[in-house]
Parts: structure tokens; sequence; C-alpha cells
């Protein structure tokens, strides 16, 4: 609140003395005198504020000069038209004192904002952020907020202008959605939404005698199904497939990731599923760039198996479709190409894929890690090889 002095002669004269208390002020944009001033009177205004006189429903006057004001005929010269306001028929007019610092404030939107994507329709985006003002035409001000929306505490005048903001915003993101910009390309694009908010809002605040200085910590907000879809799309374009393909691979470390059995088997299927899902990946792109009559011709090929098959580690022949040797008890696991990563049929001595010498470096028929030719042992996970 501000404080009301009066000595013993200004109890004689019915004058007092009104200034807005330093340890009152904090955060309030803008303090209301609680009682009219009158004709005699005496204010004091300091550096960082301004004064306004108010009646009948519009500003009269302000004074944004620090000083101790005596409101008589004798000052006429320096405050002449609030002295003659005082000295008519009614001498007495409301006094709002206004804070010339700047402000700090957050803005959120209340309601959701329905953005037309033209690759996912219709988006409900949510923004946030913080911003810098401050009171630069105090006639305006004390018109607009105290006159037209008949606002009394900071608190109102703030909320008002949180509104604003939002309002602000929204309106460059639909000028941006306009321009060709997709929700896609928003984050890319944050700085150039703030200087476009900044320039859009001289015109917006300057009636409200509001300049903004400020705008940052922006974020905007999509649904949660909206901001998978974006990440999956991103994904797709570093792997350079197109929808299907990646979900087929998605799928395929899904089911890795979920083996029937426990324990070190677990951790085999885990990689094996991983290192599956992009060979399947990678495969699909390549089938997809081929001509499409080439695709029945290899159908065929990769249908038929031999009747028995050597054991990969004891070279035993095990029946078609069995998992294990029934010479050695190992369990049969495809050996991979140590040049493209292609998987080789059981005793190959080429790949089917690349033609590369299956003779050299293979990998590990229990965990997959690469192993010189010749170990007899695996670097990865110990297990003795044949």
């Amino acid at each position: 609140m501000g404080i009301i002095n009066q000595n013993k002669r200004d109890n004689i004269l019915g004058a007092a003395t009104i200034a807005w208390e330093e340890n009152e002020k904090r955060g309030n944009i803008m303090y209301k005198v609680p009682r009219n001033i009158r004709f005699n009177d005496n204010i004091v205004v300091r550096e960082d504020e301004m004064a306004v006189f108010y009646r009948d429903g519009k500003a009269l006057d302000y004074i944004d000069r620090p000083d101790r004001y005596a409101l008589t005929s004798m000052n006429a010269p320096i405050i002449g038209k609030i002295v003659e306001f005082l000295s008519g028929v009614r001498q007495d007019a409301e006094v709002y004192y206004i804070q010339k610092r700047v402000f700090d404030g957050k803005f959120g939107s209340k309601q959701p904002y329905v953005f037309r994507d033209k690759d996912f329709g219709l988006v409900n985006l949510r923004v946030f952020g913080e911003f810098r003002y401050k009171v630069t035409g105090a006639m305006n001000f004390i018109n607009q907020f105290v006159g037209t929306f008949s606002y009394t505490t900071s608190a109102d005048v703030e909320e008002r202008i949180k509104d604003q903001a939002v309002v602000v915003l929204y309106d460059v993101l639909g000028d941006a959605k306009n321009g060709g910009m997709g929700v896609a390309d928003l984050a890319a694009n944050l700085t150039n939404i703030e200087q476009a908010w900044l320039e859009r809002s001289k015109a917006h605040f300057e009636p409200y005698g509001i300049t903004m200085d400020k705008l940052s910590g922006l974020y905007i907000t999509m649904p949660e199904e909206v901001q998978k879809a974006v990440d999956t799309r991103s994904s797709m374009g570093v792997l350079g497939t197109n929808y299907m393909q990646y979900q087929t691979g998605q799928a395929m470390r899904e089911a890795a990731q979920n083996p029937s059995g426990g324990g070190a088997g677990a951790g085999v299927g885990v990689g094996a599923g991983i290192g599956m899902g992009y060979m399947m990946v990678d495969q699909m792109r390549q089938m997809g760039q081929q001509p499409q009559q080439q695709q029945p011709q290899q159908q065929p090929q990769q249908q038929q198996a031999p009747a028995g098959t050597p054991c990969v580690k004891c070279g035993a022949s095990v029946p078609q479709g069995a998992k294990f040797c029934p010479g050695c008890g190992a369990k049969q696991e495809s050996a991979t190409c140590s040049k493209c990563g292609a998987s080789l049929p059981p005793g190959a001595k080429f790949c089917p894929s690349c033609g590369q010498q299956a003779g050299g470096d293979q990998a590990c028929p229990k965990c997959g890690t690469k192993v010189a030719a010749g170990s007899k042992f695996c670097p990865g996970c110990g297990n003795q090889l044949g």
C-alpha cells in the first residue's frame, strides 16, 4: 500500500502527502492510491515510477519526473494541466502509480491451438514461454486497463498480458503454416518464431501502452501420438527406408527382446534379433530397388533346402529342419559373411551374396561375434569352436 503522511500544518489545511512505499512495490506494476487526491495535496514521484491522475473514466495527465509536487496554483507553470483540473468545481481525482522498470512474465495456452498440417492432418498444439515487458505509455495504459477493463490490481493486468501474448503467438503460427511450415519443422524454427512474435507484438501491445522487449523459452507441445510419428519419420530418414520396411525392422527387434527362454539364451536372442531386424530392413530396401519381375525368380530359390546339411561344428549330416546336430549336439546357427554380413548356409565355402571365401573370419555360432580363422575359442563368449 501507499502511505499518506500528514503533519500538524497539513491537518489545518486539510492537505496530505501521498507516496508509494518502496517495500510495497515488489512485483506490482500498478498501484491505486486508496483516497482521491485533492487541491493543495502533495504527491511524491520517484525515479522508477509515474503518477497518473484519473477522473470521469479517463486519464487527465501524468507526472514521470521524480520530485515532490504540491498541487497548488503556485506550481501551475510546472503541472499546470493537473492544477487546472483540480481547481475547478470538482477538486479531486484518483491517482495511479505505475512502475517504469521491466517485468518478466510466463504464459501458457489454456486451450489447444488446432494446426492443420499437410502430413498429420489436424494437430492440437499448446504453447508455453516467457516474456519481458514494460510500460512506455502511461496514459494509454490507464485508459485501457482502468478505463476500459476496470482493472484495479496488478494481477488483473498481468493476466490480460499473458492472454494476449498467447493470441499473438497463435497468429504467428498461423502465418507460418500458411507459408508452408509443418509441425515437424517447428522445433527447428523457434528462433524465427520468437522474432516474428516480437515484431507482431508492437502493433498489438502499443494501444495498451506496453512494449515487449523479449520472448524466450518458447516451447510448443504436440499430442503424444503425433510426436511419435515425427520421431518415426526422422528415424526412417536416417535409415533410408519407407514406413513398411521400418515397421518390419521394429517388429523383429521387439520379437528378439522377448524370447521364450531366459539366461544366456535371452542375451543371444536380443543380439541376434537386432541384427536380423536391420538385415531385414536392408534386404527389403534392396528388393524395393530391384525390378519387380526378378522377385518371382528369387522366391523359389529361397524356399529350397537340402535334404541334409553338414553340422556347423563337427560336419556330420544334420536332417532338414533339425536345430541340433545328432552327432555332437551343437545348435545349428548359420554363420555370417565376414565381408557383407549376409547369412552363410551350413558348410558353404563362399558367400552367396558377395562371393567372399568362407574360410576367413566367421561369426561365433553362439553369440555372433566375429572370430578370426583358426581360433579355438570365441573372444566374445568363450565358446569352444570346432
